[in-house]
């Protein structure tokens, strides 16, 4: 009766800490339970999850030693591959019918780390097209002639691999660039590394620099964690977060080196509500390294996630202070501020990484730091200097959508150049004609000319596409009660009251109580 007492209290316990995010002390006390019951499977497989899950491979590893491989889990399988990977500890590594997708590209990389290139490829050239990782075997292909010094059997693959690389392209340009200068190529390395990406420019400076490059991905385990990486970016929804961080956490045990799978593994820790576990992976990196400046936007993003926005400020300050000529970290102190309702140091910030750009920094492209600019001057109150911002940002680039809704839309609200701002906003919906919040914009533009009618429809076809957004709602209730359509106009005063915050909220509320006044019309 004892043991059934602490042994709840302990179950109790361990789903309290994987509720709450530790994982690993979860781990451990489902641990003891599998121990002191031996027979009772469901807690040595749940310690097992939780453990990588966690990233303590050590205990993930005891663990798997005690259990009929069978019975493992998917993550749990792929662990031992990379084990064996490491150690070659026996003949040869299975591969479960769960996993048996893998076996090629596994096979592969044990081919190519053995010298025998020509057979590892004619390996993937036998993996079929509607195979699960038939996607990744260009990539692969390309990966494994670099490391054996064949680039120019390599080149005919890489460019398709780039074009299916999804998250991981900067990733993969920087380890193709890198196989080719190791093969004599360095030109056309750097080549793949030109553009204004702050990334790509960390890495073609470090790569022109070196005498003698070695290849970024070139053995059987970074090959591997490269495919597990590759994995759990494609699982990353809201179905498939929890496996997508046992396979990061497994990538990251396979090549502790490789900074994509640390950036993703924090990514989804952080989403999984472990941000100070995600703080401690991204500033393990270091700043020599090419991805230090997506590893600092992250952390901003963690932070302002945790609501800790002085400590956020106090490192964006800091990352300008090292450097103040990266266009990158003037933004993201820029973005800080911005997030913190300070908008016109937002807008100065802005404006130094405007300097950054047009002194050769890396950087995005200039008509962007404008837009955010005048938009941060907006919100301060500052109009005429937004709006020459603004214009600044159309003069850049005429036909962004993004930003001719944004012009367009400014104008609008302040009634001023009527004609011209639907003009745009009306070109940007023709450009950008599946977004939501520009249809929206369009529909506003036609209510606020007169054209209910016209307005009605827009407006409905926005709503279609974005039922949750609560302006879209308000705007389409606006609409139909001005058309004496109170019923339905109530009815998406409601939609709209669904997600609505604070003075939007209380003036949806106001509209569902007494009807539309000019009190309490949307702007």
């Amino acid at each position: 009766m004892d043991f059934l007492r602490s042994g709840a209290a302990t179950f109790v316990a361990a789903r309290a800490a994987a509720d709450a995010g530790d994982a690993r002390r979860a781990a451990m006390l489902y641990a003891s339970l599998a121990a002191a019951d031996p027979g009772d499977r469901s807690m040595a497989r749940r310690a097992l999850s939780q453990a990588i899950v966690g990233g303590d491979m050590p205990l993930a590893l005891r663990l798997i030693g005690q259990q009929p491989a069978a019975g493992l889990p998917v993550e749990a399988q792929l662990l031992r591959i990379s084990q064996y990977l490491q150690t070659r500890s026996s003949a040869k590594t299975e591969y479960p019918q769960q996993i048996a997708f893998m076996a090629p590209l596994v096979g592969a990389w044990i081919l190519a780390e053995r010298r025998r290139w020509k057979e590892a490829v004619r390996l993937l050239d036998g993996v079929a097209a509607d195979a699960p990782l038939a996607g990744l075997v260009p990539e692969q292909k390309a990966l494994i002639l670099l490391a054996a010094g064949r680039s120019s059997e390599a080149q005919p693959f890489i460019q398709p691999a780039l074009a299916a690389a999804r998250g991981r392209s900067n990733r993969l340009r920087i380890a193709f660039a890198t196989g080719l200068a190791a093969a004599g190529e360095r030109e056309a390395g750097l080549t793949l590394l030109t553009g204004r990406d702050s990334t790509l420019r960390a890495a073609a400076s470090t790569l022109a620099a070196e005498r003698r490059p070695r290849p970024l991905i070139a053995t059987a385990t970074q090959g591997y964690s490269e495919l597990l990486t590759a994995l759990a970016v494609s699982l990353d929804g809201e179905e498939g977060r929890s496996l997508a961080l046992s396979l990061a956490q497994v990538a990251r045990y396979a090549d502790p080196r490789s900074e994509q799978a640390a950036l993703l593994t924090a990514l989804l820790l952080d989403r999984s509500w472990r941000g100070a576990d995600a703080l401690s992976i991204l500033r393990s990196i270091p700043d020599s390294s090419p991805f230090a400046g997506e590893m600092r936007d992250a952390e901003m993003r963690v932070l302002l996630g945790a609501d800790r926005q002085e400590e956020a400020l106090a490192r964006a300050r800091a990352f300008v202070a090292s450097n103040d000529k990266q266009a990158g970290d003037w933004l993201r102190l820029g973005d800080v501020l911005d997030a913190m309702g300070r908008h016109g140091e937002a807008a100065a910030a802005y404006d130094s990484a405007v300097s950054a750009l047009q002194s050769g920094g890396a950087g995005p492209e200039l008509w962007s730091v404008h837009l955010l600019r005048g938009a941060a001057l907006e919100q301060a109150g500052m109009w005429p200097q937004a709006e020459s911002a603004l214009e600044l940002a159309y003069r850049l680039a005429p036909e962004n959508p993004t930003v001719l809704n944004y012009l367009g839309y400014a104008r609008l609200e302040r009634g001023q150049k009527l004609d011209e701002a639907e003009a745009l906003i009306a070109e940007a919906s023709r450009r950008a004609p599946d977004d939501a919040s520009i249809t929206d914009s369009l529909g506003w533009a036609q209510y606020k000319r007169g054209k209910l009618s016209q307005a009605i429809l827009t407006l409905q076809r926005a709503a279609a596409a974005d039922p949750a957004q609560a302006e879209i709602n308000e705007h389409l209730g606006d609409a139909l009660y001005a058309a004496g359509r109170k019923y339905e106009a109530r009815f998406a005063w409601n939609a709209a009251l669904v997600t609505a915050e604070d003075d939007v909220a209380t003036r949806i509320a106001a509209k569902i109580a007494g009807g539309l006044s000019p009190a309490t019309a949307a702007p």
